[in-house]
């Protein structure tokens, strides 16, 4: 009996080593998912996305059924391979079991997918699959307007509109000039000018900050051929939604051309930097108007002080070039190419 209980002990006690060394030399050798995923969500926060890549494929490589690694990796690649994110999201589509919550997610990522593809039809299906699982869904209405935005459908951005006032249970001025903007464009669309002009008013008069019905007012008076008032309505657009401004420029140098009151281009586009001294296509535009002055230093100034330090955006680099033929040596010009070819290589690399 004494024998038996001893062998016992001994089998029990060489087990317990086994699973000792066993859960140590994994715990030591093979890192959790767990822990592999927070570095990854941490690399990703710091844009270090050719870590966070490396470390999702880890995750994922490790345990085949981490739907949330997968999720991340599809919306790093959306930037650079749209159709790689959505062939990984789509295949999420399909897994069994998951909640609710993250069913949401892999829609909305599919749709951003998709919207990156240009293929507004299959993104405006996955907003309403959003939808489907929660019918009140801010992101999914908001999806939508956007699309309906995008392809001027603005019966339907209408639509939207009212169903994200009905569920914030907020109708500001900004929301109800903009529902006109969209019932004024419906009529601009079905050659109802003046129909549409009095809809656009009336969002000024609603929303005086909202830029968007300047921008289409001025507009109306331009097919009216009154100038002077598309020139007014087209830059109280360009103060007011600063980002959307180069949309106009190019009408607002024509309209001032065609009215012989082009020296007013260079006011206009100072006004603008003033607001936002990095709107780029005002800072070029500016330079061509100093230059065709003869003011060629002022202009040439004027981009050096735009370009930033680091930056790969060439275009800076590109009006300087153009602003220097005449004045630098073929090899202070050559100089500045062998710079673009760099930034671009750098860009390419990146």
């Amino acid at each position: 009996m004494d024998a038996t209980y001893f062998y016992i002990t001994l089998v029990l006690i060489a087990g317990a080593g086994l699973l000792f060394y066993f859960f140590s030399y994994k715990s030591t050798h093979l890192p959790k998912t767990d822990t592999l995923f927070t570095e990854a969500l941490n690399a990703m926060v710091k844009a270090d996305n050719r870590k966070a890549v490396r470390l999702l494929k880890d995750v994922v490589k490790q345990d085949s059924d981490h739907v949330r690694a997968y999720l991340q990796l599809g919306n790093i690649l959306r930037e650079d391979n749209p159709e790689q994110a959505a062939k990984i999201h789509q295949s999420l589509t399909v897994r069994p079991g998951l909640s609710t919550d993250i069913k949401v997610e892999i829609h909305q990522s599919l749709a951003l997918d998709y919207e990156r593809l240009d293929q507004l039809q299959n993104a405006r299906q996955e907003a309403d699959q959003v939808l489907g699982l929660e019918k009140r869904n801010l992101w999914a209405l908001g999806f939508l307007l956007s699309m309906a935005e995008k392809v001027e459908d603005w019966d339907q951005a209408a639509e939207w509109t009212k169903r994200i006032q009905k569920i914030t249970g907020k109708q500001g001025s900004a929301d109800i000039a903009r529902f006109q903007v969209y019932k004024g464009l419906e009529k601009l669309k079905n050659g109802l000018t003046e129909e549409a002009r009095s809809f656009f008013e009336k969002a000024v008069k609603s929303s005086p900050d909202l830029g968007l019905a300047y921008q289409y007012l001025g507009d109306v008076y331009e097919q009216s051929r009154d100038l002077v008032k598309a020139v007014e309505n087209w830059e109280s657009f360009a103060v007011r939604d600063i980002e959307n401004a180069p949309q106009v420029f190019g009408k607002i140098e024509s309209a001032l051309f065609d009215l012989g009151r082009y020296s007013e281009v260079e006011n206009f586009y100072r006004r603008v930097l003033d607001i936002d001294a990095s709107n780029f296509e005002a800072v070029i535009r500016l330079a061509n108007v100093l230059e065709e002055k003869g003011e060629s230093g002022a202009a040439l100034s004027l981009v050096e002080d735009s370009i930033q330090l680091g930056s790969e955006d060439v275009r800076g680099d590109l009006m300087k070039l153009k602003l220097s033929l005449t004045t630098s040596t073929p090899v202070e010009l050559s100089h500045q190419v062998d710079m673009m070819l760099e930034k671009l290589s750098a860009a390419k690399n990146g």
